[in-house]
């Protein structure tokens, strides 16, 4: 089967980005989005509407990656680890490596048996909820996101949300390394915010690394689909003696030394970048 000519350009623009070390840049072409202001979201769905539109697209968005787990389009191998996650209880954040757009359904099918009744909040970014690529609407904006935004009113919003959410113990997934960078095994550089987050809420992050290996199985674009296993590793907490930006840096740095110990222990190679 000819291979898609938009994921090999998908490809190539990441070996770009990856030489340049621009590593939260997004590689797709992202639709052109507006801000989205205080009164276009509703964080805690506290709503009537916002909590049957949730309900409604929870059903909808286990029916549709349930049914590509049944093709054999998403591949869940094994979720090694899930002890590091009963050992953590209330609220905590969750890290992944972003990749593709059914590696958060993956992490909830790996978590949902083990987080006593309480949801995944999965943070996205802002285009995503105001303009968000065709045929994932009514999950992007109703199955318990938690968009950005470049609006401060707004960002005071989300940032409220996150601590009442966190303070009642859910489980809140944010991608550090921001940009999704399609079946990119390798672990990249973060941003600040999860880490941000973490501190200002003296909350736990629990690292979850996605390692992928080529299936006998071909998708849509003549690429093998992969199969996922997933690493829960242990928990790092905020050190609450140092400064709040000495914290953030330390429990980042720890979550990317946790990441490429599982890359380079599963693939058997050290992690190596391209060079310009």
């Amino acid at each position: 089967m000819e291979k898609s000519a938009h994921k090999l350009e998908l490809q190539r623009r990441i070996a770009e980005l990856e030489k340049k070390e621009l590593w939260h840049l997004d590689v797709e072409d992202d639709p052109e989005t507006y801000p989205l202001m205080p009164d276009m979201v509703d964080y805690l769905n506290e709503k009537l509407s916002s909590r049957i539109k949730n309900k409604i697209a929870n059903i909808f968005g286990a029916r549709f990656f349930d049914k590509l787990i049944a093709a054999r389009q998403l591949i869940i191998k094994e979720v090694r680890g899930i002890e590091n996650f009963k050992a953590v209880s209330g609220g905590k954040i969750v890290t992944c490596n972003h990749f593709s757009v059914g590696d958060n359904y993956a992490v909830w099918v790996a978590l949902r048996d083990h987080m006593d009744g309480k949801l995944l909040y999965k943070v996205i970014r802002e285009g995503n909820y105001t303009n968000p690529p065709k045929p994932f609407g009514l999950f992007m904006r109703h199955c318990n996101t938690l968009p950005l935004s470049s609006q401060l009113p707004t960002m005071k919003k989300f940032l409220k949300a996150v601590s009442v959410l966190l303070g009642r113990g859910e489980t809140i997934l944010i991608y550090p390394e921001q940009g999704m960078w399609w079946n990119y095994r390798k672990p990249r550089p973060m941003q600040d915010g999860a880490f941000t987050l973490a501190v200002r809420n003296k909350a736990p992050i629990v690292p979850i690394f996605i390692t992928m290996e080529d299936s006998d199985v071909i998708d849509g674009d003549g690429f093998p689909v992969q199969e996922f296993t997933l690493h829960i590793l242990p928990a790092i907490y905020p050190d609450p003696s140092l400064s709040p930006a000495e914290a953030k840096t330390k429990m980042k740095n720890e979550n990317y030394e946790a990441w490429v110990k599982v890359y380079e222990d599963f693939y058997g190679k050290p992690l190596v970048y391209s060079e310009e």
